[in-house]
């Protein structure tokens, strides 16, 4: 067998990897030995020649390969991505109570850099993201399809990081049969409809799941604000808990059209709820001209900053929603703000609202911290797998 393609890094660039840190990025290689294509596995090389790790090779992003393995005989192979896929799935096993829709691959997090793989039920969504995913997406369709026997499995890899690596968006059925329509799934006792055709990510934010239920346990006798309510999930766990009235802001039509359906799907009063359709910003901004007040916003937006170097363009996005939403709250008001941008990290993302508190005029405090589900695991040597964060605020 001919030797495997090497990338040379620059001397003092191979810390990270001895840290187990899985990416190295193109301005840590300094020289490239063989001819490897896009997706091939390559050995990542220490400037002193030795062997660090083997990786999945993207000539076209920043991220220049992301590791396999740390192991030099283990071969990455079909044999190889079936076990990791197996192991992940397995490890869902303990998530039973979360209901029928769970990640079961969580990329970086569970030793599959740019694999995602969701179910719904009988339907599994697969994403890959990335060249090393891309180039085994046949392998992980039959391995996928063994394992996990669906009626359904569907491909979402139509997502703007893909042009990160220089691919193309794709979506499709991949095995079984083709989607009539939108699948329901149930969450904490609650009934929901996902459109796995055309809605965001992989239908649903499943991320969510474990804050949707806390905001369910906050909502008692209040009067709730959700904003990018996308189809109704944490409206559905509001009214589920008592909220006395629930408005939902959403860009999208047809997405308020689904949270319509979904609050009806469960027997929720519709007379309880506002639809309003609109950029979440000028609405926001028209409730502060109007004086409107509520006991409760939720502010889950969607990805401002994907990267670090435009982490400085999305704060202001941020810091200008979450001070219209603390100026909307009444006196012990609760504020659910999150942020699922990779660019921004907790600490950021904490300044960011503690300046819009101060903007505001409100005295407010952390009560939680949060982020996304035990499905979406956090490898210890991988931190940005943690790229959902959270704060449940309450106004003095």
């Amino acid at each position: 067998m001919p030797p495997k393609p090497q990338l040379i890094l620059n001397p003092g660039r191979e810390k990270s990897l001895q840290r187990r840190h899985p990416w190295i990025f193109a301005g840590a290689v300094s020289s490239i030995s063989g001819e490897p294509q896009p997706g091939d596995t390559v050995e990542l090389i220490s400037a002193r020649g030795e062997f660090l790790a083997q990786a999945a090779y993207s000539p076209q992003s920043q991220i220049r390969a992301r590791v396999w393995t740390w192991d030099r005989d283990e071969s990455v192979d079909s044999s190889f991505l079936r076990t990791r896929l197996e192991r992940s799935i397995q490890s869902r096993s303990l998530l039973q109570s979360y209901g029928d829709a769970v990640r079961l691959v969580h990329a970086e997090s569970d030793g599959l850099p740019g694999i995602v793989v969701d179910s719904y039920r009988d339907v599994i969504v697969l994403q890959c993201l990335t060249w090393g995913a891309e180039r085994w997406r046949d392998v992980l369709v039959e391995a996928i399809t063994d394992l996990c026997k669906p009626a359904t499995l569907y491909e979402r890899s139509d997502v703007d990081v893909r042009a990160l690596e220089g691919l193309p968006e794709r979506a499709g059925l991949l095995a079984g049969s083709p989607l009539s329509g939108r699948v329901q799934v149930r969450e904490h006792g609650l009934k929901f409809l996902v459109d796995l055709l055309a809605g965001h990510k992989t239908g649903f934010y499943l991320d969510q799941r474990t804050n949707r239920l806390l905001a369910q346990q906050l909502s008692a006798n209040r009067e709730v604000l959700d904003c990018f309510s996308y189809t109704g999930a944490f409206a559905a766990h509001a009214l589920q808990g008592g909220a006395s009235k629930v408005t939902l802001v959403e860009d999208s039509r047809d997405a308020l059209g689904i949270a319509g359906e979904n609050l009806a799907l469960n027997g929720l009063p519709e007379s309880k709820a506002e639809f309003i359709g609109g950029n979440a910003f000028q609405v926001l901004r028209n409730f502060r001209d109007e004086a409107r007040q509520f006991d409760m916003v939720i502010l889950d937006p969607p990805k401002f900053a994907p990267t670090r170097a435009t982490a400085e363009r999305a704060a202001r996005g941020y810091k200008d929603i979450n001070l219209l939403a603390l100026k909307l709250l009444r006196p012990g008001g609760i504020l659910l703000t999150f942020s699922c941008s990779g660019g921004v990290d907790a600490a950021l993302f904490q300044k960011i609202v503690a300046g819009a508190a101060l903007d505001a005029g409100v005295h407010a405090r952390i009560l939680q911290r949060l982020s996304q589900g035990a499905d979406h695991p956090v490898a210890l040597n991988f931190p940005e797998g943690e790229y959902l964060k959270g704060l449940v605020l309450e106004v003095a």
